[in-house]
């Protein structure tokens, strides 16, 4: 391993460290298991676990400042935090990084060279640089030998806050400072901090340029058809958009720009908890491979990754280069959308598996972001929980969801796609009642909506939400197709339908003031008359 004292981390206020500048797969390998930090299973993959096993979206600040103050929209996962702050631990965990091992890597964040940000990510602990190197853009050698960053993260898990003096809520913190383009990140090992944070900033700033930043993975058709899918981890983004049958562009972020689509990373964060090799058999390859860091994925005595065992978390992970998988746009862009998917796994077992959106819905929809908090992904979830999450990534999104709802529909007008909600959740029963709908349903649902086998359809309205559904898709039994026949207590269902309505509804009234009063004639009182 090349070690080197460099100045390099001198404008952070760290002066004597031993750094590793851009260290490649190998010497992350041997630094992370001379640490203690994981072990190498059978096929390759460094396996780690960590001392948290989610996000903490209620550890993450914003500082406010001239910048922030009338940009940000301030509540719920944007949590307002002084520069005193800020400053006064930056001070504290520089000292504190002071002769520590550090780890440094030089990425862009984006494929698009006109758009992407270029991030310098320090990190304390190894196995966080390979996360790095695996997710984010590596820049070509010509590149790096002239980077110059826009943004620095610097991640110390060992240094934990003292909240009683240090202004935040516990040991963990999060803090994003755009005036001084930096994210400050202690007390938490879970390495999707790192990805998520520059998520953050992204979509801070590309709305500003005309770019719409999207949490939705996006794939490509053999006829140059390219489809994008929202939703929050989970409800399935990476497992259907990696299709044998369609090229991957991206499994998480991405931004839309007048040209097209452009991925913002260069890696897969993949859920594997019961990840299945035959329905998925490229995202489970990974799991075998050298190079990919797998988190809190129990391992058998034989040392191979024993993905049914979720003691540890549901929220299993796999982070790739996106390269592992095979059949992807090497370049990570393409043109512009001809559909556009909304997933959301539906714990009450409402809302149909395929339903076609008017432009209004689709806002309505998109500002909604209805889906169910899977067990594992944030800390303290043991049970799907139904919940609304803006723009289907509400921890993600500094800006009031209607700038970014206004921007999307402005996309789709122009590109004229067509947008559905699909619903990965539950049928036949709300959770506990029901089944989890059938991937295979769903994968023939979007393949058939994708295609334009739907086109000449006769489509049905149901009566809570006003949404549209095709009466009949090959290859999907046809009571599957409308909710309420799949429940044996129809009955049961109206109740539990009228409830989730009007779920929506209360959700919907802090936004009412910033939408178009179209979009808001849309909500399912008004579909319900």
């Amino acid at each position: 391993m090349s070690l080197t004292q460099a100045a390099l981390l001198h404008d952070l206020g760290i002066y004597d460290a031993t750094i590793h500048h851009n260290p490649g797969v190998d010497e992350l390998y041997a630094a992370a298991l001379r640490l203690g930090e994981g072990v190498r299973a059978a096929g390759g993959p460094l396996t780690v676990r960590t001392d948290k096993t989610g996000r903490s979206p209620k550890d993450r600040f914003i500082v406010e400042d001239d910048l922030t103050r009338e940009r940000v929209w301030w509540g719920g996962f944007n949590t307002p935090i002084s520069g005193d702050v800020f400053d006064r631990l930056l001070e504290k965990m520089t000292a504190y990084a002071q002769g520590k091992e550090l780890f440094v890597q030089d990425v862009f964040a984006g494929t698009d060279p006109e758009y992407r940000l270029s991030v310098r990510m320090v990190t304390e602990m190894a196995y966080h640089s390979l996360f790095i190197r695996n997710m984010f853009v590596r820049p070509t050698e010509e590149e790096r030998a002239g980077f110059q960053p826009e943004w620095t993260v610097l991640n110390i898990p060992s240094f934990k806050a003292d909240p009683a003096r240090d202004g935040v809520r516990s040991e963990t913190f999060i803090i994003v400072n755009f005036t001084r383009r930096m994210i400050i990140v202690g007390g938490t090992q879970y390495a999707g901090e790192n990805k998520k944070g520059i998520f953050g900033v992204l979509n801070f700033l590309l709305p500003e340029r005309g770019v719409m930043p999207m949490h939705c993975s996006a794939n490509v058709g053999l006829d140059g058809d390219v489809a994008l899918f929202f939703g929050l981890s989970g409800t399935g983004k990476t497992t259907l958009s990696a299709d044998p049958g369609r090229k991957l562009i991206g499994d998480d972020e991405h931004g839309w720009t007048d040209r097209g689509i452009f991925n913002f990373e260069g890696g897969c964060y993949a859920k594997v908890i019961k990840l299945n090799p035959e329905a998925e058999p490229a995202i489970y390859r990974t799991t075998r491979s050298y190079g990919t860091v797998l988190e809190n994925v129990v391992l058998r005595p034989d040392g191979t990754p024993d993905l049914d065992d979720g003691s540890l978390t549901e929220n299993t992970r796999s982070a790739y280069p996106i390269t592992q998988i095979g059949n992807i746009v090497e370049e990570g862009m393409a043109g512009h959308p001809s559909n556009v998917v909304f997933l959301t796994a539906d714990a009450f077992g409402v809302l149909p598996p395929l339903s076609r959106l008017t432009p209004e819905q689709t806002m309505y929809q998109f500002i909604s972001g209805f889906t169910a908090k899977i067990p594992g992904t944030e800390q303290g979830v043991t049970e799907p929980q139904p919940t609304f999450s803006t723009c289907f990534g509400a921890p993600f999104m500094p800006r009031h969801p209607g700038e970014y709802a206004r921007l999307l529909a402005e996309k789709v007008e122009k590109s004229g796609a067509t947008v559905w909600l699909v619903n990965t959740g539950w049928s036949g029963g709300q959770y506990g009642q029901g089944q989890r709908m059938s991937i295979a349903h769903t994968r023939a649902l979007i393949n058939a909506a994708l295609s334009g086998q739907l086109d000449g359809v006769r489509f049905e309205r149901e009566p809570f939400f006003d949404l549209e559904i095709p009466t009949e898709v090959p290859g999907v039994p046809s009571e599957v197709l409308n909710p309420r026949d799949a429940w044996s207590d129809q009955e049961a269902y109206d109740r539990t339908a009228r409830k989730l309505a009007g779920m929506f509804r209360e959700n919907f009234k802090r936004f009412e003031d910033g939408v178009d009063p179209a979009v808001t004639a849309s909500m399912p009182e008004h579909a319900q008359g």
